[in-house]
Formats: structure tokens, C-alpha cells, sequence
């Protein structure tokens, strides 16, 4: 996708590389994860040389990510935006006088994917032959036999 030469950086040519532009991330990177598509991720930052052996990132990363909804198991947009600041090699790996873009994105992107996430508010219409879909707040105010277990286990805890 895009290859960022190091090298003026590492050879004094430079005393920054500016970080500007919109990628889309290869679907191959998220092939087995909950992300559907992520597309039109911008970064804007710099790399600088921090000493001689360190360079230093400060960036902005943005976009949406397309997941599945865990209740309605519909596509969502989930906007992200990620800022980094420190040595690069916390945040990229595998790199010597190249970065790869696209997996530096990735590999701090990913960190951002929720374990489950929904926009769902209404649980009523998500039900079936002798199942409903309830929520948390429903469960404790609810004719639950196991109610007075739930509450003296919340006030142990």
C-alpha cells in the first residue's frame, strides 16, 4: 500500500517525515476478526528523530470500522481515533529504514476493536417461542427468583 522511507530520517537528510494522507486497511489484515470493512482511516502527524538510534512519532489516527451489531447482527459504523505519541517502535514492529503504513495502522487500530458492541436500544422486538432478549436493568427489576442472590452478590463484590 504505502512504504515510508526512513532513511532521510535516519541519514540526517530530514529532520521530519510528515504523516498525511487516507488509507483504506487490505481486508486480508481483519479477515478473521468481527470487522467487516474499514475504509478512509486518516493519519496526520509527524516522525522525527528523537537520538540516534529512536524516532519519535506523534500522530492522529481516524476513521470508522464496520462491525457486526451483536444483537441484530446488522452492519454498524464504529468511529475510532486513536492519537500516538512516543518512540515509534512501541507502536510499529519489523521495521528498519521502511515503515509499512498499512500495518502500522492496522497494528494500532486493532487495539480499538470493541469485544461487542451494539446500537441496538430496543430489545423487545428480539424475541422467540418461549425466549426474549432482556437487559441487564430488566433482569434485577424483574420477577426474578434469583433477585435477592443477584443483590447480595453485587454488594459483596
Amino acid at each position: 500500500m504505502g512504504l515510508i522511507d526512513l532513511s532521510l530520517l535516519h541519514s540526517n537528510a530530514t529532520s521530519e517525515i510528515k504523516l498525511d494522507g487516507v488509507y483504506s486497511i487490505p481486508s486480508e489484515y481483519y479477515k478473521d476478526t468481527d470487522v467487516k470493512k474499514i475504509d478512509n482511516v486518516s493519519i496526520k502527524g509527524t516522525i522525527s528523530r528523537e537520538t540516534d538510534d529512536i524516532d519519535f512519532v506523534d500522530c492522529d489516527i481516524n476513521g470508522v470500522m464496520i462491525l457486526q451489531d451483536a444483537v441484530s447482527l446488522e452492519d454498524v459504523d464504529y468511529p475510532f481515533s486513536i492519537h500516538l505519541e512516543g518512540n515509534l517502535e512501541d507502536f510499529a514492529t519489523n521495521f528498519e529504514n521502511t515503515l509499512d503504513i498499512s500495518e502500522f495502522l492496522w497494528e494500532n487500530i486493532v487495539l480499538e476493536i470493541p469485544l461487542r458492541f451494539t446500537k441496538v436500544e430496543d430489545l423487545s422486538k428480539f424475541h422467540g417461542d418461549g425466549w426474549k432478549l432482556v437487559s441487564e436493568e430488566d433482569i434485577i427489576s424483574s420477577n426474578n427468583p434469583f433477585k435477592e442472590y443477584l443483590k447480595n452478590n453485587d454488594e459483596e463484590e
